[in-house]
């Protein structure tokens, strides 16, 4: 790694680098959110109220669901357990989650309350963001019946017993989480040795989550509970009294306060409070951010990571999601690419290869299109850019094999290359077209192809498709070879003669 890494990133990036499964519980209030989009561009005549044409409707797990599917992008298997209504929203929302791959074995059907439905009015307007108008709920927030908390926990218990690596509380306040079900929970988990992470809903007492691991409230939600008052700052004394108070009433191990663009403070039992910085964002849209710091603590601590780098690893997660309109998992590949940068570990767009196939898994999850080419690309010309526009327009993600210097002295002779392999990869690093560059150091880049799985390689039409490396390859898993027209004339060769000529 270059001498640029920061310290205290070490012991963080080498958790991800053994990433596993693990098995996650989430227990909380599960939601649908249908996103109306249309163009608000008139009043209505009778009184100032924008009308809302509408033009397409998205139906979205939300609320504890949303935790559950930001854990499975984290590579988690998940159960969830909540309450639907016996209706129509509450099928499209069991079916949403079973197509996510999220195990709805916890959740139990009540046919005295609905599903709870946010149902969001979203403007688009040309040139412009779209933009929240008004937003319509349908909910009950009556506690669940005696004869439901029982269904609940009695498949809580089984799931416990098959092993769970953390268990998390999304609390909306929808009626799920009462204090009973929450201590039920809670000392269950305490007696097969499972951590609870909490993340509370807006209360007047967090009480109800006494005993809890860990638990992760923002600012506001934080001083009404405890009924302090704090500057809106990062630092640590001016907030530590606030998490100080809630470990003290709540008997937790940690509280990891978030604090909106400062990043968050931890306080662990014993430590004293710590401030974790976060990478300034350009926010978009914070929808879903608590959500993704809640599955982000709890995937990282069930991988026995640090409470320090925990809370980095989920300030990375949530950073990336306020970036995004709507709420929308973001892959542990992503995560993970995100730190790498933070950490200085990659600079500009020259990958390993190890490094390159994380930003390659996280473009699959994202149903993103791979492609591939290669070359020594010694002195850049104008058939090298038509080559890589072309490659670009085929495809999301464009990955250039550059052959390294050894490379291309056994191909093209000892006087080449001109130009060397750091410097070659640097140039190539600017061209818009280029999302990263690695550099292979054998004849050919079969072994790169091999490992990459490209969706589309591309080579110059001096080729034909069965003389190209890897076409075999890339057939097999139902890939394509693409063939660019050369620009005559053009060619490096040809550069160096005409130099030495004159």
């Amino acid at each position: 790694m270059p001498d640029t890494l920061l310290p205290e990133m070490n012991t963080l990036l080498d958790k991800l680098a053994i990433w596993r499964p693990i098995r996650a519980l989430v227990v909380g209030d599960f939601m649908l959110d249908q996103l109306v989009y249309g163009d608000a561009e008139r009043l209505t005549g009778d009184a100032p109220v924008p009308i809302l044409a509408a033009r397409r409707t998205e139906q979205l797990p939300g609320g504890a669901a949303n935790v559950c599917a930001d854990l499975i992008a984290m590579h988690a298997t998940v159960t969830a357990f909540g309450v639907l209504g016996d209706d129509p929203d509450g099928a499209l929302l069991r079916a949403a989650l079973e197509d996510g791959g999220i195990d709805t074995a916890g959740l139990v059907t009540d046919s005295a309350r609905p599903t709870t439905v946010k149902r969001s009015l979203i403007g688009l307007a040309q040139h412009r963001h779209p933009q929240k108008m008004f937003r319509v709920d349908f909910e009950s927030r009556e506690p669940l019946p005696p004869l439901i908390v029982e269904q609940l926990l009695t498949r809580l218990d089984v799931a416990l017993a098959k092993g769970v690596d953390v268990v998390a509380i999304e609390d909306y306040a929808k009626g799920v989480c009462t204090e009973a079900i929450c201590q039920a929970i809670i000392a269950r988990c305490k007696d097969v040795g499972v951590p609870v992470l909490v993340d509370p809903a807006t209360l007047d007492s967090f009480a109800r989550y006494r005993g809890c691991t860990a638990i992760t409230p923002n600012r506001t939600e934080a001083e009404r509970a405890t009924g302090l008052d704090t500057h809106a700052d990062a630092n640590a004394d001016h907030n530590a009294e606030l998490a100080t108070a809630l470990m003290a009433e709540l008997e937790c191990e940690s509280v990891v306060l978030t604090l909106d663009k400062h990043g968050a403070l931890l306080l662990q039992r014993d430590s004293p409070p710590l401030v974790v910085p976060t990478v300034a964002r350009q926010v978009y849209d914070v929808t879903g951010a608590g959500d993704m710091i809640l599955a982000a603590l709890c995937a990282a601590r069930a991988h026995e990571m640090p409470w320090p780098d925990a809370v980095r690893f989920a300030n990375a997660a949530a950073g990336l999601e306020v970036e995004v309109f709507g709420v929308k998992p973001m892959p542990f590949e992503r995560i993970y690419q995100s730190i790498l940068r933070q950490s200085g570990s990659v600079i500009g767009k020259r990958r390993t290869l190890d490094q390159a196939l994380i930003e390659v898994n996280a473009a699959r999850r994202e149903g993103h299109t791979v492609v591939f080419t290669n070359g020594c690309f010694d002195i850049l010309h104008a058939g090298h850019i038509r080559l890589l526009r072309a490659a670009r327009e085929c495809g999301d993600l464009l990955i250039v094999g550059l052959n390294s210097d050894a490379s291309v002295r056994t191909l093209k002779g000892d006087d080449r290359p001109v130009h060397n392999e750091d410097d070659r990869a640097a140039i190539l690093s600017e061209l818009e077209a280029v999302a990263l560059v690695v550099i292979f150091d054998e004849d050919t880049p079969i072994n790169l192809i091999n490992a990459l799985r490209p969706d589309v390689l591309v080579k110059g039409g001096d080729y034909t498709k069965d003389k190209v490396v890897g076409a075999d390859l890339i057939k097999q898993w139902g890939g394509r070879v693409e063939l660019v027209p050369v620009l005559e004339g053009r060619s490096t060769t040809g550069a160096i003669e005409k130099v030495r000529s004159r």
